[in-house]
């Protein structure tokens, strides 16, 4: 542990960082009146954090007469957080600052279906470029935050396990990596993880009840609802892609079911669509891909659809329709002002957008589906990286997680005090 300043006590420590962290940069005064603390408890605690480089005192205030006051910040700078994210084919890892921003990130090819030994191998070997290449004197690394495929149990960091790759189930992620690093971690569903991203710095910022669809392999989601992550009581909250929609068809899907939506909607499926509409002629955009020697991917049949390939087209509306079918319960059940769409494949006003919205507005609740928006992630492929990183310090910063370390003046070294608290 490091000889770090004693951050006590949190019951007051906790409302004036958080107030900081959110709507800095605030006055002595403003403090006082935001947090309800007397004027000596914030002073002493604002001593506390800039001793602790968590706060640093700025330029001067407007004045309201008399001598114009200094202004407190919360210093995004003062700590870096390492984060990752492992999708179907890749895995990507980044460095952030205490407010989410990223300051360096690598990407290699991947395959959580090798399983998860062989993937936080290739984590921890991106993870240790990022740390030889920070420069020396670079601020201390506060903890890791990873995304993985399919739900978490929240309460242990243990995966419950994506249907297509059940060998992460009951995987020690958080033991491994904090026992490698020496710093506390936070596992996380992917898609949750973008979901925060965006809430927080990108599309769903201002929204406080918003329905996250990731659109790849497979088909998941995410919700927020009263500007908080929904995670469900098993972890499975958002995971909308095993959902039966077509239950006449006999192809099995990697769940045991017949018909997924997943199975009829996602990348994987429109790939195979698209090939097989190649083969037959039945595309001669998509036939002419092919006979050049390009594999068909559903980037391929979004690309011939966008030329003006009716068979494309008509894939992509069936897509969006019968994934329709399903939002629009969610958005009847959960009446989000957002519908926000991961930017991987889809693009506003695609055949696919298209249906979607179109569905949704003919069969959610009418009150439900009233001025609701629909939009795409604004922050691409890195919004998981980013919600990594306010995951790791909203943690950290929490009461419960704030009080084990506070005492130690910073959560460098705290890994086995956050996660496994002494009893009693």
């Amino acid at each position: 542990m490091t000889d770090a300043r004693a951050l006590v006590p949190y019951d007051s420590l906790f409302p004036v960082l958080s107030t900081l962290r959110a709507s800095g940069p605030l006055t002595t005064s403003e403090l006082v009146e935001r947090t309800g603390l007397t004027r000596k408890v914030v002073t002493q605690r604002l001593d506390d954090l800039v001793a602790a480089g968590l706060a640093e005192i700025g330029g001067l205030s407007r004045s309201t007469g008399g001598r114009a006051p200094r202004e407190i910040r919360f210093v995004n700078g003062g700590g870096q957080v390492l984060v990752a994210e492992l999708t179907a084919r890749t895995a990507t890892a980044g460095l952030t600052d205490l407010a989410g921003t990223i300051l360096a990130e690598v990407r290699t090819d991947a395959d959580p279906a090798a399983g998860p030994a062989e993937n936080l191998a290739t984590v921890e070997h991106l993870f240790d470029q990022l740390l030889a290449d920070r420069p020396q004197g670079s601020p201390p690394i506060y903890g890791i935050g990873i995304g993985v495929p399919g739900p978490v149990a929240h309460d242990t960091g243990l995966p419950l396990g994506a249907l297509a790759v059940p060998e992460w189930v009951g995987y020690p992620v958080e033991e491994r990596l904090s026992t490698r690093y020496g710093l506390p971690v936070w596992v996380e569903n992917d898609a949750n993880l973008l979901a925060i991203g965006e809430l927080r710095a990108g599309a769903a910022r201002g929204h406080h009840d918003v329905l996250f669809i990731k659109f790849g392999y497979g088909i998941g989601g995410a919700v927020i609802s009263s500007g908080d992550l929904r995670r469900g009581a098993k972890g499975f909250a958002g995971e909308l892609g095993h959902v039966r929609v077509v239950p006449e068809s006999q192809d099995l899907c990697w769940c045991g079911l017949r018909g997924c939506l997943t199975q009829v909607v996602g990348s994987r499926a429109l790939s195979r669509q698209g090939r097989e509409a190649a083969a037959d002629g039945s595309s001669q955009i998509l036939a002419a891909i092919q006979g050049q020697g390009r594999e068909i991917t559903a980037r391929e049949v979004f690309t011939a659809a966008a030329a003006g390939d009716p068979v494309s087209t008509a894939l992509l509306s069936r897509a969006g329709e019968l994934l329709g079918t399903v939002v629009a319960i969610l958005v009847s059940a959960l009446n989000p002002s957002l519908v926000l769409v991961d930017a991987s494949l889809l693009t506003a006003g695609d055949p696919l957008m298209t249906a979607l919205q179109k569905t949704v507005a003919e069969r959610a609740l009418p009150g439900a589906s009233q001025d609701l928006r629909f939009t795409i992630s604004s922050l691409g492929n890195s919004a998981a990286l980013v919600g990594a990183g306010y995951l790791v310090v909203d943690e950290l910063f929490s009461p419960d997680i704030l009080r084990l370390w506070a005492p130690h003046g910073t959560p460098v070294g705290a890994s086995e005090l956050i996660h496994r608290p002494p009893r009693g």
